[in-house]
């Protein structure tokens, strides 16, 4: 059973819904390397440098400061930083309810996926079938662990997620980019509309997916800790750049390479992707009984 990581309450209308939170999403499977020592196999600590005193400082010997100019600091103690976080309200307040269409997922941040507290089974229930029923989602303030958040309430299954907003000054404008004012021919827009429609699919299965390459970096990490060498296999370059359009689309309609497509030649290849070779030597990882076992942090 996962375990709530904080409670609230769905202010909505007069109705207050007790929920509790619950992460939608995790990072354990990602990969991460250490710095180690290569002569004693120890992990490598990192210690507070001060470049002007050139010398290193406890943790006890810093405070939080704010750049207001150049290299230029105000400082602040723990009561003036508390003074500045805002109050931790567990209200989830909503302020209107929006077709789901209007909101553009570029403002999605984090998810988290909301269950009734006791008490509120029928309510959230009720608030549920509503965002069902008129196709909106309930968008909301949410303040916590200091901070004031943007929050849209949506329902998912049987249940409702609390999606986290990016403000709009955090978000930046494809405007800013040079998109350039190409002509778009009619007989590409159809055939680019038909190679669409063929690959066009009704439901999104993300379950159909893995991330391969971290599946083949555990498999090579495996390798490595088994006592095998990891080196560098030549894979071949993407193909050049197709110039022809027309040719190109066409091409991928009857399924079939392009005519304007280069092959790739023996000296376009580049060594990116890694294979294991037997060693006979012990493998170079730290020298201690517990570093039998791969840790993918």
């Amino acid at each position: 059973m996962p375990r709530a990581i904080a409670t609230a309450q769905i202010a909505f209308g007069l109705v207050s819904i007790p929920v509790k939170l619950f992460s939608a999403a995790e990072s354990s499977e990602r990969i991460s390397f250490n710095m180690i020592h290569k002569d004693c196999g120890s992990r490598i600590q990192q210690q507070l440098f001060c470049p002007k005193d050139e010398r290193t400082i406890d943790r006890t010997e810093t405070a939080k400061g704010f750049e207001f100019a150049k290299g230029q600091y105000v400082l602040f103690n723990e009561e003036e930083l508390k003074a500045l976080e805002e109050k931790a309200t567990q209200a989830i307040e909503i302020s209107e309810f929006l077709p789901s269409t209007t909101i553009d997922p570029i403002y999605f941040s984090k998810s988290y996926y909301l269950a009734p507290d006791k008490g509120g089974d029928r309510a959230y229930a009720l608030l549920t079938k509503a965002l069902e029923e008129t196709g909106r989602w309930a968008l909301a303030r949410y303040s916590a662990r200091g901070k004031g958040y943007l929050v849209v309430v949506r329902p998912l299954g049987k249940g409702l997620v609390m999606q986290q907003l990016f403000y709009a000054n955090e978000v930046r404008t494809i405007d800013e980019l040079d998109l350039g004012e190409p002509i778009v021919k009619d007989n590409e827009l159809k055939m680019a509309v038909q190679l669409a429609q063929m690959g066009a699919a009704e439901e999104f299965h993300p379950e159909n997916y893995r991330d391969e390459v971290a599946d083949r970096v555990r498999a090579l990490i495996q390798k490595k800790i088994d006592g095998e060498e990891i080196t560098a296999s030549d894979v071949e370059e993407p193909r050049a750049q197709v110039i022809d359009l027309m040719e190109a689309l066409k091409a991928s309609l009857a399924g079939r390479a392009p005519r304007s497509a280069a092959a790739p030649s023996a000296k376009s290849k580049v060594p990116v992707k890694a294979e294991a070779k037997r060693k006979p030597a012990k493998p170079a990882v730290a020298r201690k009984p517990a570093a039998a076992k791969a840790r993918a942090r």
